[in-house]
């Protein structure tokens, strides 16, 4: 069952997304800024930690979850260290995912060659 809820959550942001990207303007920068930032929402709202309990990978695997880490490195950060821990919360939540992206991207640009 916990698949299936993984599968459609994902399947559904991603129908989201592809409805947004056919219909309107919107890049899929832009597209993916919009779900960073609902991510974030929600996390400020508590629905996400709902969304994870109930699909599980289904909601930490979307770049909605990038969201919701930064937003919840910066709620922790701040409650143990003041203003400053805004930024240090951001860092040390996220840096995991941050620097797969920038490694995996390097190691993609060795590996393929792009269209002109």
């Amino acid at each position: 069952m916990n698949l299936l809820r993984a599968f459609l959550l994902s399947g559904i942001a991603c129908f989201l997304a592809q409805i947004i990207l056919d219909n309107t303007k919107l890049t899929p920068g832009h597209v993916t800024s919009i779900f960073t930032v609902i991510g974030a929402f929600l996390g400020f709202t508590g629905l996400y930690d709902k969304l994870i309990s109930f699909a599980g990978a289904g909601a930490t695997t979307l770049i909605s979850n990038f969201g919701y880490s930064l937003y919840k490195g910066a709620y922790l950060g701040f409650g143990e260290q003041g203003f400053i821990g805004l930024f240090a919360g951001i860092l040390t939540k996220s840096s995991c995912a941050i620097s797969a992206a920038v490694i995996f991207s390097f190691i993609f640009t060795l590996i393929f060659k792009p269209k002109d």
